[in-house]
């Protein structure tokens, strides 16, 4: 079964490889010798590393390589308490899904096993005022998270530490999973130790540093594009050193928003104002639940959605992540 061929139920139904619409065979779409295949990268400075990774003129496979490289060399964009943020001017702007789009959108997720609920829960189309506020450029990476794990004492083990062992070698990827309470617990120490007003995203927030406030399906436009984030359809089945997605990164310059891990917002799912409260399979295996937002590794296109809302459904395939966002 390919990552093309309908998925007929419920993914949360399947095994993980079946829902991600793998073989039980092995898959390496980046290679088993991709550093090898690139080891010039070896010789660079991490300027000349950062460059590679960011750039819309390499090749995915050489940016994944010279961004792991930067792992281990260490990534000079990855600041544990000078976080890149990237300031938002806020004002009104238009949230949410018209009701009339939600056949449509849901017929074309059909064939990855998209249930008209799920979209349901993005409706009505709304207008909010948003004051201004930054937001991480990048979702926070096991380095920074394990500068929390030691300060703090904290015993937030993510479970994708095998056996709750630091990953170097992805040092500049983003950490995943954890629980949402960890997500806060790390905002809150940074908060404290800087002095600076870190929090998680509100969902309405999040949704509008990707869609700019304009309604647009994702964080480039209308139409998905699997170059453009880390998803199942053609990602390395893994999660990437963050900015690795240059085409998918807003015009605002944040990147990772339709791929990679998800994302929590500090938000509980709740209906917007004139919208049905959906109690969908989230809400019925889990009660109240925290919603993330964007795509993840393991995960098709429709979450990669700007209006997409989701949460942690206790899957292998839900890698869950976050970013910082700063009151101003």
């Amino acid at each position: 079964m390919s990552a093309n061929d309908a998925i007929p139920i419920n993914p949360n139904l399947l095994s993980p490889r079946a829902a991600m619409g793998l073989p039980e065979a092995l898959v390496d779409r980046l290679g088993a010798d991709v550093l090898a295949r690139h080891a010039d990268l070896l010789r660079r400075d991490a300027t000349e590393l950062v460059a590679t990774l960011e750039s819309v003129d390499v090749a995915t496979d050489r940016r994944f390589a010279a961004g792991s490289v930067l792992a281990i060399v260490g990534d000079p964009r990855i600041r544990v308490e000078q976080p890149p943020m990237v300031k938002l001017a806020g004002g009104k702007v238009k949230l949410g899904l018209a009701p009339a789009r939600v056949d449509a959108v849901t017929a074309q997720w059909r064939h990855v096993g998209v249930l008209e609920e799920w979209i349901r829960k993005e409706c009505p189309e709304y207008t909010l005022e948003i004051a201004p506020f930054a937001i991480g450029r990048f979702p926070v990476t096991h380095f920074e998270f394990r500068a929390f794990l030691e300060d703090s004492g904290s015993v937030w083990l993510p479970s994708s530490w095998h056996l709750g062992t630091y990953p170097a070698h992805l040092a500049n990827h983003p950490v995943w999973t954890i629980p949402p309470e960890a997500a806060d617990a790390y905002a809150a120490w940074l908060a404290q130790r800087t002095g600076r007003a870190f929090r998680l995203p509100t969902e309405a927030e999040w949704e509008y540093a990707a869609s700019q406030g304009d309604g647009r399906e994702f964080p480039w436009g209308a139409t998905f594009e699997a170059e453009r984030a880390n998803t199942v359809e053609a990602g390395p089945l893994c999660t990437t050193p963050v900015g690795m997605y240059p085409l998918g990164r807003t015009s605002t310059g944040i990147d990772d928003l339709a791929g990679n891990v998800e994302e929590y917002t500090a938000d509980l799912y709740h209906a917007y104002p004139g919208g049905d409260h959906v109690a969908d399979d989230l809400h019925l295996t889990q009660g109240s639940y925290r919603v993330a937002r964007g795509g993840s590794f393991t995960r098709y296109g429709d979450l990669a959605r700007c209006q997409r809302r989701h949460g942690w459904y206790h899957s292998p395939i839900y890698a869950m992540g976050f970013r910082l966002a700063e009151s101003l």
